[in-house]
């Protein structure tokens, strides 16, 4: 082995292979998975920390675990600080409450990795199990009461022992949900990816050295808060405050209120969510550790400090907010919808400094992740489970229109579930997949926001079931000096061409045999008076069949 090297070339090397072993981490996962919701859909994240739990590489994926895997490991070490922590442990935790905790579905697996007998740095990533128990099929609960009704819990346990897998676990969870080899399927493939992460470090110790990687790890830190500082002299100093309405909690309660201030000094980066409504009976309750995700994702958003995220980014960040609200539920409240607070969170935030920094913040997107679960038997008599989020609009810009058909912030990296798998493997048929023109009129403005989808399936193998958890179903996103509100999102049954409901949070909704599930999605706001709005823009727009030319001369005054 190489002796230890302190020159800036071998750091600079080092530096980079422990973003690609993160990346390395990421490509095992999808490559290994049964569910489409994280081989398709890349609902999932990926990082490595050291032996501490400070996180030093992250894989693409969901920018809101981004303040998840490192709690995560924390909370082991924590459990275990008397305990045994050995060679070949695999610990699996999805506790909401502690631990960087989501929700249920969010499963955390992190693994040890040792050198010479001593713990210098964990494997770690957290993925969305399609079904993890529960009393409704996929395990999300928008009408749950309590975390009890929302599938297994794992308190931060070894899977793994020693390398040895743990049989009761595995048979406890195959007798606890509804698609037990695609479950265990997912189990395998995490496991898969944290020993990818394990080999590609050892390698990298062995060929530097066990002093000139940990070097870099702290350059890795130390650069990522160097360069953090360095674009805190472009941000704007002072206080910021906004607050949003959140319609309602699954179980008919609401409305409830979400506010923030945004305090930004010359070294510091402080959210404040006190204000903020107390926990609700229903499910989009949302844990602590998602919050300070969302303070992460917002901040790394307007900072751009153009290196890969690591703890050390994160060191001017302060997230306060009293125990027990919206943002910080305790248990054993349920938590299935979490991140419909999540994206509220981060959009009060990007709310409160848009006007502060109208080149780099847009006006308000759709607002949620539109998340949905369809259920019932292919026309093989399996029974399936179709769980995917959903495209929206994003808002306006002070100089540009909103981005059309893009997931919500919050989602980053994750993508469509194609509709050739969607049509092979569930009882469906995609009969409409299309920018949304019932809401033509919404989201005006000098820049207009960018438009929604309509997204229809049809029931064709027989009955099923539907549960959605979209966000913003009565509040539409907020414009920008002037610029129009958007619209909303929202789900309807339809048999022969007729509306039989209309929702946007539904639990285990009929839907018959050719009966077609319809799911909308909103626009983004406006940015600007719409009378500004260029002619040759309006012109566009009409020839893109984004807007009537009757429509365009009631809203723009030109066509």
């Amino acid at each position: 082995m190489n002796k230890a090297t302190n020159d800036i070339f071998t750091i600079e090397i080092v530096k980079n292979s422990l973003v690609a072993i993160g990346e390395e981490m990421f490509l095992a996962l999808k490559r290994s998975s049964m569910s489409p919701i994280i081989y398709e859909a890349l609902d999932y994240g990926i990082g490595i920390t050291d032996a501490t739990g400070c996180l030093i590489a992250q894989g693409n994926g969901i920018p809101g675990f981004i303040g998840t895997l490192d709690g995560a490991v924390k909370a082991i070490l924590a459990k275990y600080e008397n305990r045994s922590i050995d060679e070949g442990d695999v610990f699996i935790i999805n506790d909401p409450y502690s631990g960087g905790g989501t929700h249920l579905s969010d499963v955390s697996m992190v693994k040890p990795v040792f050198y010479k007998g001593e713990l210098i740095a964990w494997t770690a990533n957290k993925a969305h199990w399609t079904e993890i128990g529960g009393k409704d099929p996929g395990s999300f609960s928008a009408d749950a009461s309590e975390i009890y009704q929302e599938g297994l819990q794992f308190p931060g346990i070894k899977v793994f022992a020693k390398g040895v897998a743990n049989d009761a676990i595995l048979e406890m969870i195959r007798a606890n949900v509804r698609l037990p080899d695609m479950t265990l399927g997912d189990l395998w493939a995490c496991s898969a990816s944290l020993q990818v992460g394990e080999r590609r470090l050892l390698s990298l110790i062995e060929k530097y050295s066990l002093d000139t990687v940990q070097n870099s790890i702290t350059q890795l830190l130390d650069h990522g808060e160097a360069m953090v500082a360095e674009q805190f002299k472009k941000l704007p100093r002072g206080e910021f405050y906004a607050d949003d309405i959140i319609d309602e909690d699954g179980l008919g309660n609401g409305p409830f209120h979400i506010q923030v201030k945004v305090t930004i000094t010359d070294s510091k980066f402080i959210v404040d969510f006190t204000g903020t409504s107390p926990q609700v009976p229903g499910g989009i309750n949302m844990p602590r550790g998602a919050l300070v995700s969302s303070a992460r994702e917002v901040f790394m958003g307007i900072a751009d400090p153009g290196v890969p995220a690591t703890d050390g980014c994160f060191r001017c960040i302060e997230v306060i907010c009293p125990e027990g609200t919206l943002c910080t539920v305790q248990k054993p409240a349920p938590v299935s919808s979490y991140f419909e607070t999540m994206v509220y969170a981060a959009d009060v935030m990007r709310k409160a400094l848009c006007t502060a920094m109208p080149g780099v913040l847009q006006a308000g997107e759709y607002g949620s992740v539109c998340s949905m679960v369809m259920s019932g038997k292919n026309s093989q008599g399996d029974s399936y489970l179709l769980v995917q989020p959903l495209l929206g609009g994003w808002g306006a810009g002070v100089d540009k229109d909103g981005e059309s058909g893009q997931f919500c912030v919050g989602n980053g990296e994750t993508r469509n579930i194609p509709v050739e798998i969607t049509e092979a493997r569930y009882g469906v048929r995609v009969e409409q997949y299309a920018f949304n023109d019932h809401d033509a009129g919404a989201g005006t403005g000098e820049h207009r926001g960018g438009k929604g989808v309509v997204l229809d399936y049809k029931a064709i193998s027989g009955d099923a079931e539907i549960s959605t958890f979209f966000g913003r179903g009565k509040t539409p996103p907020w414009g920008i000096d002037g610029g129009d509100v958007g619209s909303c999102n929202y789900a309807q049954v339809l048999r022969d061409g007729q509306v039989l409901q209309q929702f946007s949070k539904g639990s285990r909704v009929a839907v018959k045999q050719g009966d077609t599930v319809r799911l909308v999605t909103g626009t983004g706001a406006g940015w600007g008076d719409a009378k500004k709005r260029a002619p040759a823009l309006v012109q566009e727009d009409i020839r893109n069949g984004y807007i009537s030319a009757e429509l365009a001369e009631k809203i723009y005054g030109k066509a």
